[in-house]
């Protein structure tokens, strides 16, 4: 009859529950839960908490240095394959700019196009030098680029921008100077004299300092206005190249054609992530390697599992003899010991969540401490392009720490859990 009731009985019913419950609250000396599973609680929290730590800090760098890229840079850069002149040189300026950034503006998801004129130069003051790259551009251009026009850091008034230069913080540092001071910039190509070509030496009030967020743009970028520019590098009346904006940049591969139709048939275009792709796909093939790193240690923590199931198992070989005596299924056993397995696979990725989210919460004020222990070089901002420790908790990085812990946890319960099940009670009470 209790056979009876037994098999009738629904799957993980109150009182297999009940029995789970008492076999995980009993004492070591009652053969209640051992070591082991102490040790396997521990070392699943922590490793979904170090997986959930990093899917989130590879979230916010990711999109950290993306932001960094199109907040201050173009999102599409037109250029000409050029033209060979009298001297047998190839001449890549752009005459025509003023007809071809209205034509590439007509192109549909295109809000922006800015003529530009880019020379490398040397920045001086006193006895301080600093190799830049100088963009001449328009102020009304200046003023529409995130992360130079709205930093945060910024000194100075952009309006005053056709008065003067606008020019990194990292310049700045590097020059030693601040907004009202004179810089000069000492440019290789300056004017033809009948002696050859001389050096051309401007000076140039700074009206404007920026703080784009990159180390490599802030520590290397200027601003002139275009016209100052045209003349500071001889390309009166010419730009070397269009700056684009667009709606949006991810998509950006897709208007590639029509951008080309637009700026004419010896155009070239050059987008974000031609010059940023090969840096974003070490960071996706960095991902994946050490998403498989850590699954690999949540599965090593879920293994001990296993151990301390089986030292369950094996204390409690008495009561299962007596309970399959009594008319228990062996499905029941299974779910017994299961309940217990699992049940240290869900309270370990309950706390492992918790201590990732919390981490990805107060990163600033954990990175804060750790730069402090470290006497502030635990972040070198000239290797990693940053200046911070980015984290951006995502509900998909959450869920696939979630998953993959339970999953892992329930399969490995389940091989000591079949093996209570399948515990003969009459080898199990033949010594009691």
């Amino acid at each position: 009859m209790a056979e009876k009731t037994s098999r009738n009985t629904a799957p993980f019913a109150p009182f297999e529950w009940m029995i789970a419950w008492r076999y995980l609250r009993a004492r070591r000396a009652e053969g209640g839960v051992s070591v082991m599973t102490w040790i396997s609680l521990i070392g699943i929290t922590l490793a979904v908490f170090a997986l959930i730590a990093t899917l989130a800090v590879r979230s916010g760098f990711r999109a950290e240095f993306v932001d960094t890229i199109l907040g201050a840079n173009a999102h599409v850069t037109v250029y000409t394959l050029g033209e060979v002149n009298a001297a047998g040189v190839i001449d890549r300026s752009i005459s025509n700019y003023t007809e071809m950034a209205a034509e590439v503006a007509k192109v549909p998801g295109v809000t922006r196009v800015a003529p530009l004129v880019r020379g490398q130069v040397m920045a001086n003051k006193r006895q301080a030098n600093a190799g830049v790259e100088v963009f001449g551009i328009a102020a009304a251009d200046l003023k529409t680029i995130p992360r130079i026009a709205h930093s945060d850091q910024a000194q100075g008034d952009i309006n005053r921008f056709e008065e003067g230069i606008a020019i990194g913080i990292g310049v700045a540092n590097t020059l030693g100077v601040t907004v009202g001071d004179t810089i000069k910039l000492i440019s290789p190509n300056g004017a033809v004299t009948p002696m050859g070509r001389s050096p051309r030496v401007n000076g140039y009030e700074v009206v404007y300092i920026f703080a784009a967020g990159r180390y490599d743009i802030d520590r290397t970028r200027a601003y002139l206005p275009l016209e100052e520019a045209q003349s500071f590098f001889n390309r009166e009346g010419l730009v070397d190249e269009l700056e684009v904006m667009v709606e949006e940049p991810e998509a950006v591969d897709a208007m590639g054609p029509a951008l080309l139709q637009a700026a004419g048939p010896i155009s070239q275009v050059w987008t974000w992530r031609d010059a940023s792709g090969s840096f974003l796909n070490a960071l996706d093939i960095e991902d994946r390697v050490m998403f498989v790193i850590l699954s690999i240690l949540v599965l090593i923590a879920a293994m001990n599992i296993v151990s301390g199931l089986i030292m369950l198992v094996k204390n409690k070989g008495r009561d299962i003899g007596i309970l399959r005596t009594m008319g228990l299924t062996e499905g029941s056993v299974l779910r017994v010991f299961f309940i217990c397995g699992a049940f240290t696979g869900i309270i370990g990725t309950a706390l492992g969540v918790i201590l990732g989210c919390l981490f990805a919460i107060y990163v600033d004020q954990v990175f804060g401490f750790v730069n402090y222990l470290s006497g502030g070089t635990a972040w070198d901002a000239s290797i990693r392009g940053i200046y911070f420790l980015p984290a951006k908790l995502q509900l998909n990085d959450v869920l696939s720490a979630v998953a993959l812990s339970l999953g892992l946890s329930f399969i490995v319960t389940i091989f000591p859990a079949r093996r209570a099940a399948r515990m003969n009670p009459v080898e199990a009470l033949r010594y009691e």
